[in-house]
């Protein structure tokens, strides 16, 4: 299977690896530590960035803004600003987002089935 470069894949890759694009383009989009977590939280209710900052604690600044724009780019999310001083700008689920969380669920059920047994 070709490498992802930053832009995704190429057509090439596309068509030669069609079995198993659907998987890696989904793994490509949600790379990142703090992704699903972030669809999760937002699967209730738009949040603030301070909300979603505290939500996830050990999170930099940095990393977060970098999350957040990433999710934006790949159309899982929506940023909204409201022109207000000081300016507010809240965070939602797109559909396309929407459609992860039945995943993010069952990665949490996964979790909680067999995330404490040791092998």
């Amino acid at each position: 299977m070709s490498r992802i470069c930053k832009d995704g894949f190429d057509e090439e890759c596309i068509k030669e690896q069609r079995e198993v694009y659907g998987i890696a383009y989904t793994q490509n989009i949600l790379s990142g530590r703090w992704k699903y977590l972030i669809l999760w939280f937002l699967k209730f209710k738009e949040r603030r960035y301070n909300e979603i900052k505290t939500f996830l604690g050990g999170i930099s600044q940095g990393s977060l803004t970098m999350q957040l724009r990433e999710l934006e780019t790949d159309g899982l999310i929506n940023r909204k600003i409201y022109p207000e001083v000081p300016p507010r700008v809240e965070y939602s689920l797109t559909s396309k987002g929407e459609a992860l969380i039945p995943i993010i669920d069952l990665m949490e059920e996964f979790g909680k089935r067999f995330g404490d047994k040791v092998d």
